[in-house]
């Protein structure tokens, strides 16, 4: 009895239907890639065939729609579509309460105008009992320039039509100044940099800024692209004597670092409180650095002129400074790292490493802050014949409550109990979603960093990062971005 019961099971299992009632089921209706880079083969994507039902079903053929002349490639349970005349392939079983897998990947050849243009064509799955299942396969594609080594050796200005893809390196020779125009994209591959030894102004404007991104365009999870996720290149270097570097309107994210500046001790040798910064090593403008694997702004004797700008989310320092000369107003310095509980501070500052003190190191109407309850560290010398000069003016910050007021004036502390907020972002900010990793640093109605600002102080910069009047309703807000009020 025993052995007839085995029996009867495999009987059951290897048991097939014609019925046109036994249909397949599919993990998704249609299969999707996100906008590609024309010439560049596509990540694999998955598609899972189910056969819910009591009995097998075998399938007669599977078929591209548009047949030899798809642009997608199939593997079905193994089996390569492409090898077989005219993309069909025939006779697969999928068992009782089973299933088969199916692989597509895509290459879309050089379009012929630089618009993003969408492929379409469709699987066909046709059943032993003549039931036909289809599913939509797209994708998006886009021409790029391809840049691999390239060492800028002339004044060059980069063209804004196409993205422009780097592999390995692209360097601003000495001497040179690349100019990167409004709406200019540079993707950078896994492991590929930017270094300047000449000098790089990015001119981007609200509506098309200059983007330095990764060139991975797909997803991790359905709900995550690779974009928004950290290191996926390298990072900006500026080199010893690159000079004048203005970046305006500026996106970097999803690298190592963002920006490494070193400087030269000697050239800050004389650097007084009452000088005005001349030539420096960079500007930053208007501009976000976001998602870092490392430091965002990382200065050694660098001098730099941040403004209205946003540094957020690293693993390291969102900015790390060690010695040098530098001047931030009305910054956003926001440390929510959500994948390292190791992360380092919103700010840390120092001269114990450097060759030379901290010349300057002025924060006006700036915000500090992040998951920590002192998102601001320093290792300074505040005496002696060179001590560090800094100052921090009108800023709200998470750290502790200082006892020398003069060089803390005007400062707004972030109270709040992180044991009872640990998100205590959500507190103050339009948006902190750690899960989708998407991040929106306005501050709300009720925050404590609206009219923190000194109005004096924000009159060189009357309007935000995203455009908003600062004054409109009579008093600024500390940080680069301020309070938006509800539309009726």
């Amino acid at each position: 009895m025993l052995f007839a019961a085995v029996f009867a099971a495999c009987d059951r299992y290897d048991d097939f239907t014609a019925d046109r009632a036994a249909t397949l089921a599919f993990s998704a209706d249609s299969v999707r890639f996100d906008t590609l880079i024309t010439t560049v083969p596509s990540a694999t994507k998955t598609l899972i065939v189910y056969n819910h039902g009591d009995k097998g079903v075998r399938i007669s053929e599977v078929a591209l729609e548009k047949g030899a002349a798809s642009n997608f490639r199939v593997n079905v349970d193994g089996q390569d579509m492409s090898r077989s005349e005219a993309n069909r392939i025939y006779d697969f079983e999928v068992r009782r309460r089973d299933s088969i897998f199916v692989r597509i990947e895509v290459t879309v050849p050089q379009l012929e105008a630089d618009t993003i243009m969408q492929l379409e064509d469709a699987l066909i799955f046709t059943l032993e009992s003549g039931i036909r299942h289809r599913v939509v396969i797209t994708a998006g594609g886009q021409n790029a320039y391809f840049l691999r080594g390239f060492v800028v050796q002339t004044d060059t200005a980069f063209a804004t039509n196409r993205p422009i893809v780097v592999y390995d390196s692209l360097v601003v020779g000495q001497g040179s100044v690349l100019t990167l125009q409004a709406g200019t994209q540079l993707l950078f591959h896994e492991g590929a940099y930017m270094r300047v030894r000449g000098r790089l102004v990015a001119s981007g404007t609200l509506d098309a800024p200059v983007v330095f991104r990764g060139d991975r365009t797909d997803h991790m999870f359905d709900y995550l692209p690779y974009d928004r996720l950290p290191a996926r290149w390298e990072g900006i270097t500026i080199d010893e004597g690159s000079k004048d570097n203005v970046l305006e309107y500026v996106d970097i994210h999803s690298a190592k670092y963002g920006i490494a500046c070193r400087g030269l001790a000697e050239e800050i040798s004389t650097f007084t409180s009452t000088d005005t910064i001349k030539s420096p090593h960079f500007s930053l403008i208007n501009s976000r650095v976001h998602n870092i694997g490392g430091a965002g702004i990382d200065g050694f004797d660098a001098v730099m002129i941040v403004q209205n700008s946003e540094v957020s989310n690293t693993l390291g320092n969102c900015v790390n400074l060690i010695g040098g000369v530098a001047q931030f107003t009305h910054c956003t310095l926001a440390q929510f790292y959500a994948l390292d509980a190791q992360r380092g501070n919103a700010l840390f500052f120092t001269d114990s490493i450097a060759s030379s003190p901290i010349r300057l190191c002025d924060f006006n109407n700036c915000v500090i802050v992040g998951y920590a309850d002192d998102e601001l560290m320093g290792d300074v010398n505040i005496d002696g014949p060179t001590p560090a000069n800094f100052h921090f003016r009108n800023c709200y910050i998470a750290t502790v409550e200082t006892d020398i007021p003069e060089r803390f004036i005007g400062i707004v502390y972030d109270k709040y109990d992180k044991n009872t907020h640990p998100l205590t972002g959500s507190n103050n900010f339009t948006l902190i979603d750690t899960h989708n990793f998407l991040y929106d640093f306005t501050p709300k109605d009720s925050s404590l960093i609206r009219g923190v600002a000194d109005p004096l102080l924000a009159r060189p910069l009357p309007t935000d990062r995203l455009g908003r009047n600062r004054f409109a309703d009579g008093a600024p807000d500390a940080g680069c971005y301020e309070y938006l009020p509800p539309q009726n």
